[in-house]
């Protein structure tokens, strides 16, 4: 489970945590030529599996972590690495320049926040110049979060920064691209605080994209996702389909990876078990994106559209069927498995 997969990753990591965490004097300058003083101190809170994978490569590329986690056996692992632990997020706040977030949902952004012991719990006054939000949530909440933070000044002048400034950073890419360093950042908010974080950004992705204006890069995600639900979903179907008609799905695959079909869930990660290695489908639907999570950033989308007063009959019926697939009990499979579970497609191993 997860406890076990973190505890793979560190002990996969362990041979390198001395260069981690004290960069030779090559590697630091590296890391550092074009990163300025006030982004070496950086928080971490939320520590899953893309957070913890995240936080390791930036203690790789030589920034100084503060982390935090409500998982203690998590955070024993990161205190075992050297890496400093702090029992609640003002504690992070505290210690940290840069503070970023990886949470499940608006709920617990919000109470990392503004609760008690939260980020912005010390008074008007705060260290962190710089507060990433990388969870994917609602892009009111990213709005209002960003509004309340405007009002609160720095406790020291960072730079040219004299007031905190947030961005919503959400990103795509599975726990593979957040342990290889590969995802990709949608980032809301100032552009001048963007550009001035990016080398951060690219020491846990390969790219970054700025979106515009607070919370645009929450909506940015929550389009990503809604457009991935329902490729997925009709490729799948397509693929049940072609199966049912006696069209073997890897002549239908090879058809829409050169054709106009062609997308993301067809030639990278096709959803027929047995049809490409190293992807979800071919390990029972384990480890990749749950459906439980495509689940809840399709409600997203739908209030988003809502709100937004745009029509959304695709957004609508692939909410459905994530939703009946995770009351069906394959809330923790990858969201893939609607081939299988809910379209009833056939495995369809490939001749060796």
């Amino acid at each position: 489970m997860k406890i076990c997969r973190l505890r793979s990753l560190f002990s996969s990591i362990a041979k390198c945590n001395s260069q981690a965490i004290s960069p030779s004097p090559s590697s630091a300058a590296h890391s550092f030529s074009s990163i300025n003083h006030h982004l070496q101190n950086v928080g971490f809170i939320g520590l899953g599996n893309m957070g913890s994978r995240m936080a390791n490569n930036l203690i790789k590329a030589g920034f100084k972590l503060t982390v935090h986690d409500k998982n203690y056996d998590v955070l024993e692992m990161f205190s075992q690495m050297g890496v400093p632990t702090m029992k609640t997020p003002y504690e992070v706040s505290e210690a940290s320049d840069i503070v970023i977030t990886m949470l499940p949902s608006s709920a617990h952004v919000i109470d990392v926040y503004t609760g008690p012991d939260g980020l912005l719990h010390g008074g008007k006054r705060i260290r962190p110049w710089l507060l990433i939000d990388s969870s994917t949530i609602d892009p009111q909440t990213s709005r209002n979060l960003s509004a309340t933070i405007s009002n609160y000044i720095l406790r020291e002048r960072q730079g040219d920064w004299e007031k905190p400034v947030k961005l919503d950073a959400p990103v795509s890419g599975s726990i593979i691209a957040a342990e290889a360093g590969t995802l990709t950042f949608m980032v809301g908010g100032s552009e001048e605080a963007f550009l001035t974080a990016k080398s951060l950004f690219l020491s846990m992705g390969k790219s970054t994209i700025y979106c515009g204006e607070a919370g645009s890069g929450s909506a940015a995600k929550i389009c990503n996702n809604l457009a991935l639900a329902v490729s997925m979903l009709g490729i799948s179907e397509a693929l049940a389909l072609g199966q049912s008609l006696g069209v073997a799905a890897s002549t239908l695959t090879e058809i829409f990876n050169c054709s106009s079909a062609r997308c993301w869930s067809s030639d990278a990660y096709n959803p027929v078990p047995g049809l490409m290695e190293g992807v979800p489908s071919s390990k029972d639907y384990n480890g990749g994106f749950a459906s439980k999570l495509m689940a809840k950033d399709l409600n997203l989308a739908v209030e988003s559209a809502k709100l937004a007063g745009c029509k959304y009959p695709l957004t609508s019926q692939a909410q459905k069927i994530y939703t009946e697939l995770c009351n069906g009990g394959h809330d923790a499979k990858d969201f893939s498995c609607a081939f299988r579970h809910f379209y009833s497609g056939m495995d369809e191993p490939l001749d060796n």
